[in-house]
């Protein structure tokens, strides 16, 4: 798939096409449905697929102390939605300018004079342009002026509750992986490159592979088993996601634990598989009080990914 890195990399070639529009935070099976609608219309209109997603989310631009966790990372979406046989994607920097923009001139300068929109696919609440006053009937109403069809994709439910991000985040932030990976269609998965720790892990045989989280907030906390994947294979482990509190710790890290494993990880990159929540995170009186914890979260998840499937 195609990355296109801001407006200005938008060349002659890539007008005309199918188009979505959104953050596809999480790629959720309600973005699936979106995403497989578009691949769908571009196939019959001979056209190629194209994403457009923002960076940073809106959210994040406007209110940072108080955006949602993200749910996932730029290259973990852009390698989701390549999944799913989408030709380009086209990240977008929301920026003050951007913000600006009235709908109408959204739709002016951006889908019709630089993109060239044939077919627009979009989610059933979707909202755009300066205090977002674009809509799907301002949408329809231009597609019948300038020639491009819009389609607007039914709502996906999970429990009678519309299937979104944010009901994504409230079922991490509970512990209730199962309607996780109900609503993603698979476990959830962080993925990141291994960097130097202060090798505490070491000292109580328990050596961790140790990845900053870039966002501001993790969308869970806890201990949990995982599985990870490194060059394809996966192996069986134990991950903290949280600030460490026996040790003082101030920023959101994730340490994981891999079970019989003595290969050197740093710089490399990995996918952790979220597993079964065993605890959540919790300060302890002593390190040797952290180190008994340890064991018996060890031995939980040895014992949970033994009878199950992840």
């Amino acid at each position: 798939m195609e990355l296109i890195r801001g407006i200005h990399n938008l060349r002659q070639e890539h007008a005309g096409c199918v188009l979505t529009i959104g953050n596809f935070d999480g790629v959720h099976r309600g973005h699936q449905a979106v995403l497989t609608k578009l691949r769908e219309q571009a196939e019959l209109l001979s056209l190629p697929s194209c994403v457009m997603v923002f960076e940073p989310q809106p959210l994040e631009f406007f209110a940072p102390g108080k955006a949602p966790a993200r749910l996932s990372r730029l290259r973990d979406k852009y390698e989701d939605i390549a999944a799913l046989g989408i030709d380009r994607m086209l990240c977008v920097k929301f920026d003050r300018a951007f913000s600006k923009l009235t709908a109408e001139q959204f739709i002016e300068q951006i889908l019709l004079r630089q993109l060239d929109v044939r077919f627009l696919v979009i989610g059933d609440d979707f909202r755009f342009g300066a205090h977002r006053l674009g809509d799907f009937a301002l949408l329809a109403e231009a597609g019948k002026k300038h020639g491009f069809q819009v389609l607007s994709t039914d709502t996906l439910l999970h429990d009678q509750q519309r299937v979104s991000s944010t009901l994504l985040r409230e079922a991490l932030k509970d512990g209730r992986l199962d309607d996780v990976a109900h609503m993603l269609g698979h476990s959830y998965v962080i993925s990141g490159r291994v960097a130097h720790g202060a090798k505490l892990g070491r000292t109580i045989g328990f050596p961790t592979a140790n990845i900053h989280l870039k966002r501001l907030i993790a969308p869970l906390q806890g201990v949990f088993a995982v599985q990870i994947e490194i060059n394809g294979i996966r192996h069986p482990g134990v991950a903290n996601i949280g600030f460490r509190p026996t040790v003082n710790g101030t920023r959101s890290q994730l340490e994981v634990h891999i079970f019989d494993f003595e290969e050197d990880l740093y710089g490399k990159q990995l996918q952790i598989r979220i597993c079964h929540k065993l605890r959540d995170e919790q300060k302890f009186p002593s390190f040797t009080a952290l180190q008994t914890q340890i064991t018996a979260d060890a031995l939980h998840a040895r014992e949970w990914l033994a009878t199950h499937q992840c």
